[in-house]
């Protein structure tokens, strides 16, 4: 069972994902186009326990969460594994009807850093993950050209048909969600067409956090990756905090850090190893 501390923090990375805004609007970018389910005052209830759960798995069962609280949506089928012969070739996140209109529902939450070293005229090649292991333009083409046209496999067209729904009555959305971070003290001009709203924080190399010695640091879990940061934590003075940061970068893993200045205001940085 989820205990009462377990619960509140949970309801805050609830409340973290719903504030956190779309990447982009409308069809802005590679013509996809974007959904949210509305947002719902109701708590989050979980009752297993989930610090075991992979971060875009918790997400997922946030925005389905969302769904079975919308009057006017039913959930067909969430994670519908689709098989060929005995092998799986991918899943679908969520089918689900929204007024009657039948959706097919890809979710991505991610965590995004500004590389200022590549191509300026690239708008989406900047932004890569935390450890460089990853890209956003890496991340849209395969939602682009493999999991979005996965629908339209004759495996997948079998497996709907069998849950009574026409693929050609289908509306593919994706609900593609992301913090991103830009360089310590930087200037970075609008991101458009990504949205300007999801600037969450800085990041800066591990080499220059000499410059944050005055503050408190607190070194969330990775599901508190989602969650805005809270005064309410064990605060650690900065030579701790750097101890148990530089065990991150030794493993070459850019921590996700809140900093606490010295006037109580909190920060979210990534302090990078490279």
């Amino acid at each position: 069972m989820v205990n009462s501390q377990d619960k509140k923090i949970l309801q805050e990375m609830f409340n973290g994902y719903q504030g956190t805004p779309l990447l982009w609007q409308d069809k802005m970018v590679f013509d996809m186009e974007q959904y949210v389910p509305d947002s719902t005052s109701k708590a989050f209830f979980k009752d297993k326990e989930f610090n075991s759960i992979r971060l875009g798995n918790l997400v997922e069962k946030f925005v389905s969460f969302q769904i079975q609280n919308l009057s006017n949506a039913e959930i067909i089928a969430e994670n519908l594994q689709i098989n060929k012969e005995k092998e799986t070739i991918g899943e679908l996140d969520i089918l689900f009807l929204l007024e009657q209109q039948p959706i097919h529902l890809e979710i991505i939450y991610k965590f995004y850093l500004f590389d200022s070293n590549a191509d300026p005229n690239d708008s989406l090649g900047h932004w890569i993950g935390p450890n460089r292991r990853d890209s956003l333009i890496y991340k849209l083409n395969k939602l682009k050209n493999r999991q979005l046209p996965l629908l339209f496999k004759p495996e997948t067209i079998l497996a709907i048909k069998n849950l009574g729904i026409d693929v050609a009555n289908i509306k593919q959305l994706t609900c593609f969600k992301a913090q991103l971070f830009v360089p310590y003290k930087s200037n970075v001009e609008k991101l458009n067409p990504l949205n300007d709203q999801c600037i969450t924080g800085n990041y800066l190399n591990y080499k220059l956090i000499e410059c944050l010695k005055n503050c408190q640091f607190y070194i969330p879990t990775k599901l508190e990756w989602l969650c805005k940061p809270r005064s309410n934590v064990k605060w650690l003075n900065s030579n701790t905090a750097n101890a148990e940061i530089m065990k991150f970068i030794n493993e070459n893993r850019s921590p996700l850090i809140w900093v606490k200045q010295k006037d109580n205001s909190l920060q979210k940085y990534f302090i990078t190893w490279w």
